[in-house]
C-alpha cells in the first residue's frame, strides 16, 4: 500500500459515536458506533473507555431500553435492506434472542409501555403498502395488532399503559398524529383535521403535551396540546426563518431539551415548561446536534458532529451551565490536521433565489478543480459535518461545495416544495448556477468541475450531466435514480405514494418523467461517468444503475460500475467504503487533474 493510500484510508477509518440513549435507572447509557466495522451498540467501561455491550451479526439501525432498564430492544437488519428484525437481550447485553422476526418484512419500534411490559411497532405483514401496529408482550411473547390503517405509519412514544403516538404520512413531508388507545381501539387525532403539516416528536409532561410542527407558519416551531382537547395547537416558541428539529422532555417535565437548525449549523437550547422561558446554549463548536437522551433532571445527553469531529456523546449540566464530552472516537492522529472547516456562502439561481452551500478549499490562492457534492432525500440537508471523501479531496488539493438546493430541508416549507413535481429541473438549474458562482467567486476552473451525490444527489448527478453537459468534466452517482418512472414502478410499494408527493405521480406526470429522465437522454452525456450500487437496495432498485450502464457502454461512453452484494442504500462496511471512496478520489484525480499536475 502506497504512502497516499495509507492516508486515505486513515480518512476512511475514523469512526464516531452516535445515538446515545440512556438506560434508566443506571445511570449509564449505550450508543452507536462502527468500531468493529459495523454499526453496533456499546457502552463506557469503569475507565471510559468503549466496550461492546451487545454483538449482532449484520448492522444495529435502532436500539430501545426499557423504562425498568431489564431489557434492552435492537433493530438489526441483513446486508443493508433496511428490514429491521427485532432483538431482546437483559441487563447484561448478553446473548441475544429473536423477539420479532419476520425477514421479508419491514419493522419500526415505536417504544415500551410505561411498566416495561409491551413493546409497540409497526409492520407491513398485511400489505407491502400498509404499515399495521402491534404490541408485543416481552414476558409472554404474546403478540396483539392495535391499530389497522392501509397508510404508512409508525408508532411513537407511550403516553401511559394503554395509548401511544402513532405517526402516519399524509405526504412525503406531512404527517398526521394519533393518540391510540390499545383497548378502546379510540384514535384522538392532535391538531386539526384538515391542516396539512409537518409534524413529529410528540412529548407529554405531568399536565401537558408538547410536539413540533409548523401548524400556519413556515417553519417547524414548538407547539402545547392539552388532553382534553389535543386538536388545539398552542405555538409557544417559533423562530420566523429556522426550523426547530428534536425536543427530549426532563423526567420530571419540567424542562424540554431543543435543537434549532440554522442554515445546517445546530443550536442547543433548554425550555422551562413553567415558567415559558428558554436559553440557548452559546458554548459548543458549529457543527450538528441530535439523539438528546435525559441522564437525570439535571443533565441530558447529545451527539455532537462537526466538519472535524465525526461524532461523539457529549453532556450538558444545567447547574454548572457546562458541556463535557464523554467519548473520544471521532478524532484522528494521523489526519485530523488535515480537516478543514467550511465556510457558509450562497449564490443567485437563475431566477434569483438565494440558495445557500458550504464551501471548503484548502489554498484560495490559486485556480483549481472543483467538486460538487448533491445530497439525497431530496429532502435531506448538507450540514456542518464531517465527511471522509469531502474532506480527503480537499486535502488533494480539490476545492468542494457542498450545495442545498431548492427542495432541501432546514429553509421552511416553502423552500421544501420548491423542486416539486415539473419543477424538477429548477433544482437541476441550480446546480448549474453554482458551477457558474464556483468559477467567478473562488478561482475554480471552468473546465474542471466534477459532480457527485446519493441516493437523489445520484439522480441530480445524472439529471446534470444530461441537462447541461458541456459544464462538466466527470460524475459520480451512488445508488442514484436514473428514470422517475422506472424508480415509482420498482421501488417499494410502501414508498411508492410517499415518493409520489414529491416527484409528481405516474398518472399524472409519466410523460414528463419520460421526458426528463436521464436514461433516456444519455446521448447527452458526454463526461465520464463511475456508477455505485447496493444489490440489496429496497429504495432505490439496482436496475436503475444497470439500465443507464448498459445504454452508455452500447454507445463507447467512459462509464464504469460496481455493485456491491452485501449492501442496500446505505454504505456501511468499511472494505466497501474503501473501495468506493478509493475509485471516487482515483476518478477525480484522472479526470479534473489531468494535465495539471507538476
Amino acid at each position: 500500500m502506497s504512502d497516499e493510500e495509507k492516508v486515505l484510508l486513515d480518512f476512511l477509518k475514523v469512526n464516531s459515536a452516535y445515538e446515545a440513549k440512556v438506560i434508566p435507572g443506571t445511570g449509564t447509557f449505550t450508543f452507536l458506533s462502527k468500531l468493529t466495522g459495523i454499526p453496533q451498540v456499546w457502552k463506557l467501561d469503569s475507565n471510559g473507555e468503549p466496550e461492546q455491550f451487545i454483538k449482532t451479526d449484520d448492522r444495529v439501525l435502532s436500539v430501545h431500553h426499557s423504562p425498568t432498564g431489564n431489557w434492552t430492544v435492537v433493530g438489526v437488519d441483513s446486508k443493508g435492506n433496511e428490514k429491521q428484525q427485532l432483538y431482546i437481550v437483559g441487563a447484561t447485553g448478553e446473548n441475544p434472542e429473536v423477539l420479532v422476526e419476520s425477514k421479508d418484512h419491514f419493522h419500526y419500534v415505536g417504544g415500551w409501555s410505561k411498566d416495561g411490559r409491551y413493546l409497540s411497532y409497526s409492520s407491513n405483514r398485511r400489505h407491502p403498502a400498509f404499515f399495521d401496529v402491534f404490541i408485543i408482550d416481552v414476558e409472554t411473547r404474546e403478540v396483539e395488532q392495535v391499530f389497522t390503517n392501509d397508510a404508512n405509519c409508525v408508532p411513537l412514544g407511550w403516553l401511559d399503559n394503554e395509548s401511544f403516538f402513532v405517526s402516519m404520512m399524509e405526504t412525503n413531508i406531512d404527517r398526521i398524529i394519533y393518540l391510540v388507545n390499545i383497548r378502546t381501539k379510540e384514535t384522538v387525532r392532535l391538531g386539526k383535521e384538515d391542516e396539512l403539516a409537518r409534524m413529529h416528536s410528540p412529548r407529554v409532561g405531568k399536565r401537558e403535551g408538547f410536539v413540533l410542527a409548523d401548524t400556519n407558519e413556515d417553519t417547524l416551531h414548538l407547539c402545547r396540546f392539552s388532553m382534553e382537547d389535543p386538536g388545539h395547537l398552542d405555538k409557544l416558541l417559533h423562530w420566523e426563518k429556522w426550523d426547530m428539529e428534536e425536543i427530549a422532555l426532563s423526567p420530571d417535565g419540567d424542562l424540554l431539551s431543543f435543537t434549532l437548525n440554522e442554515g445546517g449549523i445546530t443550536r442547543l437550547g433548554v425550555y422551562a415548561t413553567n415558567s415559558r422561558t428558554y436559553e440557548l446554549i452559546d458554548s459548543l463548536p458549529d457543527g450538528v446536534i441530535g439523539s438528546m437522551s435525559w441522564l437525570s433532571n439535571d443533565s441530558f445527553l447529545f451527539t455532537m458532529k462537526t466538519p472535524m469531529n465525526p461524532g461523539d456523546i457529549w453532556k450538558y449540566t444545567l447547574a454548572t451551565k457546562k458541556v463535557e464530552r464523554l467519548t473520544f472516537i471521532g478524532q484522528s492522529e494521523t489526519v485530523g490536521g488535515y480537516w478543514r472547516v467550511p465556510e457558509l456562502h450562497s449564490f443567485k439561481s437563475f431566477d434569483g433565489l438565494e440558495v445557500p452551500y458550504f464551501f471548503y478549499n484548502q489554498d484560495t490562492d490559486k485556480s483549481k478543480p472543483a467538486v460538487i457534492y448533491v445530497h439525497g432525500g431530496p429532502e435531506a440537508q448538507s450540514r456542518a459535518e464531517y465527511n471522509p471523501v469531502l474532506q480527503y479531496l480537499v486535502y488533494k488539493g480539490f476545492a468542494v461545495a457542498v450545495p442545498n438546493i431548492r427542495g432541501s430541508n432546514g429553509y421552511g416549507r416553502a423552500y421544501l416544495k420548491l423542486d416539486d413535481a415539473d419543477k424538477r429541473l429548477d433544482a437541476v438549474a441550480d446546480l448549474a448556477s453554482l458551477a457558474g458562482a464556483l468559477v467567478e467567486s473562488h478561482q475554480v476552473l471552468p473546465d474542471k468541475i466534477g459532480i457527485m451525490g446519493r441516493s437523489y444527489g445520484g439522480f441530480m448527478v445524472l439529471s446534470a450531466l444530461t441537462q447541461y453537459p458541456d459544464l462538466w468534466a466527470a460524475g459520480v452517482d451512488i445508488v442514484g435514480m436514473s428514470n422517475l418512472r422506472t424508480f415509482l414502478m420498482n421501488t417499494g410499494e410502501w414508498r411508492r405514494y410517499l415518493r409520489e408527493c414529491e416527484y409528481g405521480s405516474l398518472a399524472k406526470h409519466s410523460d414528463f418523467f419520460e421526458e426528463t429522465a436521464p436514461m433516456n437522454l444519455t446521448h447527452q452525456i458526454t463526461a465520464p461517468l463511475l456508477v455505485f450500487h447496493g444489490r440489496n437496495d429496497s429504495r432505490v432498485p439496482v436496475s436503475e444503475a444497470e439500465q443507464i450502464v448498459a445504454d452508455l457502454k452500447k454507445m463507447d461512453r467512459e462509464v464504469e460500475m460496481v455493485i456491491f452484494e452485501d449492501e442496500g442504500h446505505q454504505t456501511e462496511k468499511i472494505e466497501n467504503h474503501i473501495t468506493m471512496h478509493t475509485k471516487t478520489v482515483e476518478f477525480f484525480e484522472k479526470h479534473l487533474y489531468a494535465g495539471l499536475r507538476v
